[in-house]
């Protein structure tokens, strides 16, 4: 392994936090998810990543109850402080909101957060939607809001499929000062060839734009599995198309979990980057999580 690596992608789960797994569990686009209706904290991540060469990582949001956005926060820098990860905090805040700016200073002063995402992914198949439509990231009060966001000098981490890449790319164009982190390296969801050529074509159309960089992770969420090769044809055509100077690790744990283990992914990704020099490597799994979450 080359050097020390940086985690851009974990949660930590706390369910008591989470009201829809209080009840049966609901049908979610990473499938049955029993094995995580149960406190994973801290803790659990440092005992398992400290022995890989993991020192630092990033907390990305995990869509609490609307109104606890703040309290989200604030728990994650109570457990930073008790097992010094995580290092920043990206949370949510929903764009359209009349008082987001408000909400995004109280984030600010709850806890280290250094970015924000609201999930805009949204698929013609129900299951697959976050978004309540393809273009909320057009509508002008969602914009008001990145406005926000890039005001206060926040990352945005952007999720969409590559259907909706080309609206994605407008607004990359847009907010030109505003850095993007293209969640799961574009969701590709469709292995058919139309669907590779999809989002081939949509990649390269964001990766035009030097505001955005590419997050290799969540790459088993369709498929629900960690395997070289399964994996590698993602990696390599992310890496040649944003090239590895503007691409970063994330683990997506503990989702992932729920078909393989942390050091599968690990495994899996380090062969996966196998081709590349040690400088490159270094980049995607430690320099360009450090810039671009300022840690």
């Amino acid at each position: 392994m080359d050097g020390p690596i940086i985690d851009a992608h974990h949660h930590i789960w706390e369910l008591a936090r989470i009201p829809w797994l209080s009840g049966p569990p609901a049908p979610r686009i990473f499938g049955e998810y029993a094995a995580l209706r149960r406190d994973v904290l801290a803790r659990e991540f440092v005992e398992t990543v400290r022995r890989r060469g993991v020192v630092q990582s990033v907390y990305i949001q995990l869509n609490v109850a609307p109104g606890e956005e703040v309290t989200e926060v604030a728990w994650v820098k109570a457990q930073a402080a008790e097992e010094r990860f995580p290092m920043a905090v990206v949370g949510f805040a929903n764009l359209s909101s009349p008082d987001v700016g408000a909400v995004l200073d109280r984030e600010l002063e709850a806890g280290p957060i250094v970015g924000i995402r609201q999930q805009l992914h949204w698929h013609e198949t129900p299951l697959y939607r976050f978004a309540p439509r393809p273009d909320v990231m057009h509508e002008t009060a969602w914009r008001r809001g990145l406005a926000e966001v890039a005001h206060r000098g926040l990352t945005f981490d952007l999720q969409v499929f590559p259907g909706q890449m080309r609206d994605a790319e407008r607004l990359l164009r847009d907010f030109p000062n505003t850095r993007f982190i293209l969640q799961h390296a574009g969701m590709l969801v469709d292995r058919s060839p139309s669907g590779w050529a999809e989002w081939r074509a949509g990649m390269q159309a964001l990766a035009a734009c030097p505001n955005v960089v590419s997050k290799l992770s969540g790459l088993g969420t369709f498929e629900r599995a960690c395997s070289v090769e399964l994996w590698k044809p993602v990696v390599e055509e992310t890496l040649a198309i944003f090239g590895p100077h503007r691409c970063l690790f994330g683990s997506n744990w503990p989702i992932e979990m729920i078909w393989t283990s942390y050091d599968q992914i690990l495994d899996v990704m380090l062969e996966c980057l196998s081709g590349l020099s040690s400088s490159e490597r270094r980049a995607v799994l430690h320099d360009v999580a450090q810039q671009t979450y300022r840690l």
